[in-house]
């Protein structure tokens, strides 16, 4: 099991046993003790994973509170409430995905084929000590579920003044969030027939490789409350 889907059961876990009232704080404090408790269990090096914290289980999570009617944003996630987008990506996400696009755009004109890369990603590579780098700001300059004191001011808390009209919770995996998972789906669907390289209409710092079925991991929930 990777670290990131061994966080995630945790925090599924954490989830289903914590007090219903708990606030965002709450969370953010209790999921930290959990993921901590287990680097313990298992007489993890500390002092590694703290001078490397690519090497620390992670999870990003959105998570809606009925008590509170607020929804939480801990890591690259997305959400749809009221009528309004939010999402929570990473600082230097953007610029490493704009990177990496002109990197591939510049040699696919020089006769590196989508195939090619599709099978070994040189994009990804050009940009891949960055983004080990960027690890090491790992709830310094942005959230995430990783076992280390999560700085609350790089949380989003939102509030949710209607949430009879419909509430959208998902993953960073879907780069067009739509009101159904039908057209989310769709206009992923769309994307990678497209631009399954994710260069041109749609940016990341990684495209659809041979053998699977998107770029990313994905993850769709509508309910209403």
């Amino acid at each position: 099991m990777s670290n990131g889907r061994y966080c995630m059961e945790l925090v599924k876990d954490f989830i289903t046993s914590m007090p219903a009232d708990i606030d965002a704080y709450g969370f953010c404090e209790g999921i930290t003790r959990r993921v901590r408790a287990v680097y313990d269990e298992l007489e993890i090096d500390m002092n590694l994973l703290k001078s490397n914290p690519a090497e620390r289980m992670a999870a990003s999570a959105v998570v809606y509170s009925t008590y509170r009617k607020q929804i939480w944003m801990i890591g690259d996630c997305q959400c749809i409430a009221d009528g309004t987008y939010h999402d929570n990506a990473k600082p230097q996400e953007k610029t490493l995905a704009e990177k990496r696009a002109s990197f591939l755009t510049q040699n696919i004109g020089n006769g590196l084929t989508a195939e090619e890369v599709q099978t070994h990603d040189p994009g990804r590579d050009f940009i891949l000590n960055e983004l080990i780098e960027g690890c090491k700001g790992q709830n310094i300059t942005y959230s995430v579920i990783d076992g280390f004191d999560i700085p609350l001011d790089k949380i989003k808390i939102i509030g949710v003044e209607h949430p009879e009209q419909g509430i959208i919770l998902a993953s960073d995996g879907y780069p067009f969030l739509g009101d159904s998972l039908q057209e989310s789906e769709e206009a992923l669907k769309k994307q990678l027939e497209d631009d399954p390289l994710c260069i041109n209409s749609f940016k990341a710092t990684k495209g659809l490789m041979r053998g699977n079925k998107s770029f990313d991991d994905r993850c769709y929930v509508k309910f209403y409350d």
